[in-house]
């Protein structure tokens, strides 16, 4: 396994500085300036119109929907959204560019500034509270694309995707490790597909990252960045950003001078090299499209749009506190997707054990839905078979490691009724108080040995009659008990 280079707030007395762009497919079925698909998949050059080929005599046209998209995102991280903005032609010459120049946006873009906030993974039980600034998300057409593979010295040019509606996504430099990358470009992921403006299929390219690493002494001024292009996984995003840190680190302790630069990822030597050096705004010579008149949203539009959106997941995040009384960091877990949210507030409702529930789907349920590649969607336990099995934990029908041996029953489709493996497998927790204190009397009875070391302050000898009495009662004592009444007995 790679060494994580960057989860620590210094490395090798550098501090990481990481800034994020991310390109997220919108999901219209149309191109932003045409009427041609943007369906994944089709032949090569069969979803390419008149417009999108630049053929002379052609004018762009934008697609509503596109800004529609746009205007939900800014309303998603509680953005600005500019009442005016203006199209501009980023000027470069690429064989997979038709006009030799992209519609973007410059100056003016529809969303600026907002806020994506998230948490870390656990470390030692305890998530820290992140934020991400966004300085603005912009729309702009996509390119074709070249493919040099299939062709002996030879360059084959797909315009499919020329035109396809972007909204590129960009961050403040406010990270300072791979895994608060990571843990940004997942929650970003999580929003854009949340609401519905992009499917997120990294592997197709509608959500497409690009990373800006540099690396400086603290307290000094931002070094300079190297962009890493097109990570299209959290995991080689997480490996690319390490090994770009520790390169830097290595040239500038070697005494060479960083150079921005565009860099590519090998997955397979787990490396990034240059491909070209990084061009400036300046260098593509931005001027507004005469082709497009500014682009005008209302404030009645914008709140038609707000009225039509579902609830968002950090407001769900809060409502989860507010009416379930989850922690925080629960209710941000269980608010990744609208189906684990679904299935949590399913399971929650049917037995009123919100904690409980929460409990099982960030262990077990995750824990298998992992194991097994599935999503919760299809998990074999739905969410009144895992209601059902919490409240028979909570009212003291079987213990919590019976509760495992039920769900795995559940899961493997051996049994679908709770209530039927409790009594098939004999799990029913003890609950008789006589039965439970005649066996206790026996185990202290014959234990006098932990008993005298008990009373003599060794802590270690109340767990090891704990052992002996939910070994006698054959694991079905209720521990609750156990300890109570084992307590009681040896302070009498």
């Amino acid at each position: 396994m790679a060494h994580n280079w960057t989860n620590s707030p210094l490395v090798m007395g550098y501090e990481v500085v990481i800034g994020f762009e991310t390109h997220a497919q919108l999901s219209t079925q149309s191109k932003i300036f045409s009427r041609a698909a943007t369906a994944f998949g089709a032949e090569p050059n069969t979803q390419a119109c008149a417009v999108d080929l630049a053929l002379p005599g052609t004018l762009p046209v934008m697609n509503k929907g596109a800004v529609e998209r746009a205007i939900e995102f800014g309303l998603a991280i509680g953005a600005h959204i500019a009442p005016t903005s203006i199209f501009a032609r980023k000027n470069y010459f690429y064989p997979d560019l038709p006009k030799g120049y992209q519609i973007s946006q410059f100056e003016i873009p529809v969303v600026q500034g907002g806020l994506v906030e998230f948490f870390m993974p656990e470390v030692k039980g305890v998530a820290e509270k992140k934020s991400v600034r966004l300085v603005r998300a912009h729309l702009e057409e996509d390119a074709g694309k070249s493919l040099h593979e299939d062709f002996v010295g030879q360059t084959g040019i797909d315009l499919n995707r020329a035109g396809t509606p972007l909204l590129e996504i960009v961050t403040e430099p406010d990270m300072r490790s791979s895994t608060e990358a990571v843990a940004y470009a997942k929650e970003l992921h999580k929003i854009v597909t949340w609401i519905g403006i992009c499917d997120g299929n990294m592997q197709e390219g509608s959500f497409r990252c690009d990373a800006n690493v540099s690396v400086r002494k603290p307290g000094k001024p931002l070094g300079i960045r190297r962009e890493i292009k097109n990570l299209n996984s959290f995991k080689f995003m997480q490996q690319a950003i390490d090994f770009e840190v520790r390169w830097q680190i290595e040239q500038i302790e070697d005494g060479h001078a960083i150079e921005q630069a565009t860099v590519l990822f090998n997955p397979d030597t787990g490396e990034t090299r240059a491909m070209r050096s990084k061009e400036d705004a300046a260098d593509y010579r931005y001027f507004p499209d005469p082709d497009l008149p500014p682009l005008c949203i209302s404030e009645q539009w914008v709140q038609q749009i707000r009225a039509q959106m579902a609830e968002l997941p950090r407001v769900m995040a809060e409502r989860f506190v507010r009416e379930h009384g989850l922690p925080e960091y629960d209710a941000t877990t269980l608010t990744q997707s609208k189906a684990m949210a679904t299935y949590f507030e399913d399971a929650a409702r049917a037995c009123g054990h919100a904690k409980l529930v929460s409990n099982w789907i960030m262990g077990e349920i995750s824990r298998r839905l992992n194991a097994d590649g599935i999503a919760i969607e299809t998990a074999p336990v739905r969410p009144l078979q895992l209601a059902a099995l919490v409240s028979r934990i909570a009212d003291g029908t079987i213990s919590n490691n019976a509760a495992r041996q039920v769900f795995e029953e559940i899961w493997s489709g051996a049994e679908t009724n709770i209530d039927a493996i409790i009594e098939t497998k004999g799990l029913r927790q003890m609950n008789d108080s006589s039965a439970l204190e005649n066996i206790i009397d026996q185990v202290l009875a014959s234990n006098a040995k932990n008993v005298e070391e008990f009373r003599a302050g060794k802590g270690k000898a109340f767990n090891a009659l704990v052992g002996q009495i939910m070994k006698a009662s054959k694991g079905k004592a209720n521990p609750q008990q156990v300890n109570d009444f084992l307590r009681a007995k040896l302070s009498a």
